[in-house]
């Protein structure tokens, strides 16, 4: 057991690292599903409303492959369908951000060589990543367990670990990827595809079928969630799928980390020479972050044909229940149920493109505290040409992406594109703003940089679950989100977007006055 000597300060110190980032993805994730029961029962209260859903979830495959069957018309059943899919999701990302940090981050940078070169086992730094992303998860399961015991405890228990389950395998997943690659970057990217991949196995098995018997169902970790089914007479023995993944997966990394050196993988980065040309900090900028760009425009282009497909069955399942229909409004306007829905999903789409700006801006971050960031400013550039590099990336990005997104939508809407790339192109400048936040955190105070995830985070929550439970415009109004117009089928106000866009060139003026002055961290 030499190899795991000095897990347990490993994890302590983990935990510390993580302090900010594990509670605020955990709590982020709680609250947005034990919000939802309450929701639900303002939406469906009655046995006739609750019935008249099942029969629409039945008969619409689109809704079905886009939140997955219901099983039951109970509240801990509805709220087991209706976020499921999604907190499952949010655990996998949680833990493949949690295992790679700790593992691949750590060689990139050097700082697992000297961790190494003290009394620490070789698998030690491997067991202890795997170890705080599973303390996130148990307490993630916890969390839920309790809240949604009052619908029934089997089901909560059920669901509690089931949500957690995912995260675990997912978590093994990129503790096998961490082995392969040689950036961490790529390590992220690639465990992203994987996350990626089952959910689209979902979503085809599940617009097959009403009761999450298909076979590309049952190969993805996130269908073995749904057919746990909760508060549905469980299946308990699901639970042994996730213990086997995770227990294999776990073996596989542990029998790869043995047998490779440290910073090193078993599929090294190319040495080149680079093909192109790459003689200025933005070309440099570009060949790092192009594959996540690539990537997220992808993922919002089919993310808004789904969601445009998906527009001419809203109404049929909204039908006559007026709670749903307030709920639409409130996030999408009062300009009727369509251009409600279609105003409702392109919010939710600028939301997720704060998690683009906030990823992108803080890869100047990664760059200067791993040393990378050095060699490039001893040559003849100055910090704000480095900076400006990275920065076109990711506000540009963001504003490719939601161009992306609304070209997806009017493809499968199949309507005019116009009044949808306005609504989306409107979205950018909350965007901004978030991304505004984390250039003038990593400038005034780098160390803190990373809570930068935690704005993103508090501004994901308060878009997806304020509507829902009816929050006052006081906390709304918290996220740049809840001044923007209400677009298609609103009005266009173009003073909050002006302003909006005119606070995040503050913000980022002020980050860059910052880096221009400190010193670098590393």
């Amino acid at each position: 057991m030499t190899s795991l000597v000095g897990t347990g300060v490993l994890l302590r110190f983990n935990l510390r690292r993580d302090r900010v980032m594990i509670p605020v993805w955990v709590a982020v994730n709680a609250l947005m599903v034990l919000s939802m029961p309450n929701t639900l029962k303002g939406l469906y209260g009655t046995e006739a409303e609750r019935t008249d859903l099942l029969h629409q979830v039945a008969t619409n495959s689109s809704f079905r492959s886009l939140i997955g069957p219901v099983f039951g018309d109970s509240l801990g059943a509805l709220t087991a369908w209706r976020v499921g899919v999604y907190a499952g999701a949010l655990a996998a990302v949680t833990g493949l951000l949690v295992v790679v940090r700790h593992t691949r981050d750590e060689e990139e940078s050097g700082r697992q060589e000297l961790i190494a070169s003290a009394a620490v086992g070789r698998r030690a730094s491997l067991t202890a990543a795997l170890g705080a992303a599973a303390v996130a998860n148990a307490v993630l399961a916890l969390l839920i367990t309790a809240g949604l015991a009052g619908q029934g405890s089997a089901g909560a228990l059920a669901f509690g670990l089931g949500i957690a389950g995912v995260g675990a395998v997912f978590a093994t997943t990129a503790a096998i990827v961490a082995q392969f690659t040689q950036s961490a970057r790529l390590a992220r990217g690639l465990t992203a595809a994987v996350l990626g991949a089952a959910f689209v196995l979902r979503a085809a098995g599940d617009s097959a079928t009403d009761d999450g018997s298909s076979v590309l169902t049952w190969l993805s970790p996130l269908g073995w969630l749904e057919n746990l089914r909760p508060y549905a007479h469980e299946r308990w023995w699901v639970l042994l799928l996730f213990a086997a993944a995770v227990l294999i997966q776990g073996a596989v990394a542990y029998a790869l980390a043995g047998r490779r050196d440290v910073g090193m993988s078993f599929m090294p980065t190319r040495p080149g020479p680079a093909v192109g040309r790459l003689g200025t900090a933005a070309a440099l900028a570009w060949r790092l972050q192009r594959g996540s760009v690539l990537g997220w425009s992808i993922g919002f282009f089919l993310a808004g044909v789904v969601y445009g497909g998906l527009t001419e069955g809203a109404a049929d399942l909204v039908g006559d229940n007026k709670n749903a229909r307030e709920i639409f409004e409130r996030m999408g306007g009062h300009s009727g149920l369509t251009d409600a829905f279609l105003a409702s999903m392109v919010g939710m789409l600028g939301l997720v493109a704060a998690l683009y700006v906030v990823g992108s801006v803080l890869r100047l971050h990664g760059e200067e505290t791993s040393g990378r960031a050095e060699p490039v400013l001893a040559n003849a550039v100055g910090r704000l040409r480095w900076a400006a590099g990275h920065l076109v990336i990711a506000f540009g990005g963001a504003l490719l992406i939601m161009l992306l997104a609304g070209l997806g939508f009017a493809v499968g809407y199949g309507k005019e594109a116009g009044p949808i790339l306005a609504a989306c192109l409107v979205q950018v400048a909350g965007v901004w703003v978030v991304g505004g936040l984390a250039v003038l955190l990593h400038g005034i105070a780098p160390r803190g940089a990373t809570a930068a995830w935690g704005v993103a985070g508090a501004v994901l929550l308060i878009g997806w679950v304020g509507p829902a439970l009816d929050a006052p415009r006081a906390v709304l109004d918290l996220s740049p989100f809840g001044h923007l117009p209400k677009l298609p089928g609103g009005a266009m106000q173009w003073q909050p977007v002006l302003v909006l866009l005119g606070l995040a060139a503050v913000l980022v003026a002020g980050g860059l006055a910052g880096l221009r002055r400190r010193d670098l961290t590393t």
